[in-house]
């Protein structure tokens, strides 16, 4: 336009574009990448939902339980930066670099959602997040509410994703869940877990990890009794609540389980999608006699 002599001002060209339904728009991430290009993988992908919401529709018609699972981003303890804006008159003084060192410790949280009563619980370790520690949150959550609030049931459904401390190529997670929720209580655990790239899927991080981010946010988390609390506390109009528990336990890395302990898996994979889909049965009385 200066090359043929117009002179316009940004305004102008902001409202002539308005006129011509151009408006300022962020990135939008539509594009599969990645192992989703794969052929077949979509419609792959797409019999996983189905499978999913057919589960989910036959533990809700039975009053089953049903919980999605998951780790939240891990978080330092101490005076951090904690992304978000709060009210206050003036703006609180944090530390300027997140050093690990200067931490005085971390939070894992993991989260277990129960999606039929709208109410959450988040064991936050202090160590890593490990099978062992997802499951024990898991045994944690049927021990103290499950058993409560669905006292006749024997089936469990659990909505996971592939990956992760939960991963679906993880034999220790399947393993644990053998001993300590399937043997130990007698429930029949049926896993279903969402496809890679497909986390946000998961009920639990739109209905309440979403939650707890917006309680806590410009706080920062010095010590993990703020991060319990605001944990406690996060609600929604549409009724969340939520409960945790400080799980001070130190969990190693690497336990692997032997092809010995597979062996004695009770599982059953599905015909639909099966590296996704299984249940896992308790041993019967007389297996745990010989054991």
């Amino acid at each position: 336009m200066r090359a043929h002599g117009i002179e316009v001002s940004a305004k102008t060209v902001g409202r002539l574009l308005h006129a011509m339904d151009f408006s300022l728009k962020t990135n939008r991430k539509n594009i599969e990448s990645g192992f989703k290009r794969k052929r077949g993988d979509r419609a792959r992908r797409n019999r996983q939902f189905l499978a999913i919401a057919a589960k989910c529709r036959k533990f809700e018609t039975a009053d089953l339980p049903i919980i999605s699972v998951d780790g939240k981003k891990r978080e330092l303890i101490g005076n951090f930066k904690n992304g978000g804006r709060t009210w206050r008159r003036n703006g609180r003084e944090v530390n300027d670099h997140d050093f690990p060192s200067d931490a005085q410790g971390v939070a894992l949280p993991y989260g277990v959602y129960d999606v039929r009563r709208n109410a959450g619980m988040v064991m936050v370790g202090t160590s890593r997040e490990t099978p062992e520690f997802a499951v024990e949150a898991i045994e944690y959550w049927w021990r103290s509410y499950g058993k409560k609030h669905y006292p006749e049931a024997r089936e469990l459904l659990i909505l996971a994703d592939a990956g992760g401390a939960n991963s679906a190529r993880c034999r220790v997670f399947k393993c644990d869940l053998q001993q300590r929720l399937c043997n130990k209580h007698g429930l029949r655990v049926t896993v279903c877990h969402y496809p890679p790239g497909a986390s946000k899927w998961n009920p639990i991080e739109h209905r309440l990890f979403s939650a707890v981010s917006k309680n806590w946010q410009g706080v920062p988390l010095e010590t993990h009794e703020v991060a319990l609390n605001y944990i406690c506390t996060t609600k929604t109009k549409t009724g969340l609540t939520v409960s945790a528990k400080l799980n001070s336990k130190v969990y190693e890395k690497g336990q692997q389980a032997t092809n010995e302990e597979m062996e004695l898996l009770n599982i059953r994979a599905h015909r639909t999608l099966p590296e996704w889909n299984y249940t896992i049965k308790p041993y019967a009385q007389k297996q745990l006699r010989k054991m």
